[in-house]
């Protein structure tokens, strides 16, 4: 059987990760650990979990011309990731994320997107001929929304499925949510996307339903310690989580987003899904870093194993 076929439209980031006790207060200073830096940003962390996780991912996106672009696509490159569709751009700094991760096992980030708002509808172009031969588009929102929006109308018209994260949370267009399949955002931007609280599972439940109202064909709320909640036509499923000790979160959403489209490629019931990408999220957290934390399939499948 042939691999999924899994591209991902989205951003490339150089993490730079610091650990720290606490976060600190306005106007303070405190010591961290040592400085270490990472491979990251949404897009290609998704596309790296993809392919760990056993799938054929490509990656379109943008580094700059500095230091850490060339060692970001190698990265890349190095993790199977087809990067025909990755450029260079000559005018912006590579993108960067500052990653504060606390001893709770939560963490602040804060991102200079540089290249990654740079890339263009335009630098689409030399996709749309091989749209069709993907079985999943996943998108998230640390690229120019107009770029996402031709994105997911592109793999509309070519028949793939589209996976929107929404993350980092902001408006969502009427017009993309129309050519979604599933709007993915955790129980903060949800808020956001539906303007009310969502920290019950009642709530989450109806900021699903609001999500598909809007357009959207499928919702899949995250909710972080308290699992997932994911509305569809014909129901509700829900997954709780596995008990691990949490170290860093950085990427657990995006290995759970590479996750649940590989299912469905595969032709996984949902409630597989769910099951497959929460231990996919939960063995990340277990790890410092973003891609670095990312699991394999052989050891999600000895994870699960055991549970």
């Amino acid at each position: 059987m042939n691999p999924p076929r899994i591209l991902v439209v989205g951003s490339i980031n150089q993490d730079l990760v610091v650990r720290v006790s606490r976060p600190p207060r306005p106007g303070e200073t405190i010591a961290g650990g040592d400085l270490q830096l990472h491979p990251g940003g949404k897009g290609a962390n998704q596309a790296v979990a993809a392919a760990r996780l056993g799938a054929s991912a490509t990656m379109l996106g943008k580094v700059g011309r500095d230091a850490f672009g060339p060692a970001m696509l190698q990265t890349l490159q190095t993790e199977g990731v087809d990067t025909a569709f990755v450029s260079a751009d000559d005018e912006a700094a590579t993108g960067t994320a500052v990653i504060a991760v606390f001893d709770s096992g939560e963490n602040t980030i804060v991102i200079s997107p540089g290249a990654n708002g740079r890339v263009r509808p335009a630098d689409l172009a030399a996709l749309e001929p091989r749209m069709g031969r993907f079985d999943f588009l996943l998108l998230q929102l640390e690229i120019p929304m107009e770029t996402v929006e031709a994105a997911a109308g592109m793999a509309r018209r070519a028949g793939v499925r589209v996976l929107l994260d929404a993350a980092p949370a902001r408006a969502l267009p009427p017009s993309l949510l129309a050519n979604v399949d599933i709007v993915s955002p955790n129980e903060t931007e949800a808020e956001t996307l539906v303007g009310r609280p969502v920290t019950t599972e009642d709530e989450a439940l109806e900021a699903a339903r609001e999500l598909m109202r809007q357009g959207a064909r499928e919702a899949l709320i995250k909710r972080g310690a308290r699992g997932s909640l994911w509305a569809h036509p014909d129901g509700v499923e829900r997954f709780g989580v596995f008990d691990v000790q949490a170290v860093d979160p950085t990427a657990a959403g995006d290995a759970f987003t590479a996750a649940i489209a590989l299912g469905l490629a595969r032709g996984l019931p949902r409630s597989e899904c769910l099951r497959f990408a929460s231990a996919a999220g939960a063995m990340t957290v277990t790890r410092l870093g973003a891609q670095p934390s990312l699991p394999r399939a052989q050891e999600v499948e000895e994870f699960l194993r055991t549970r």
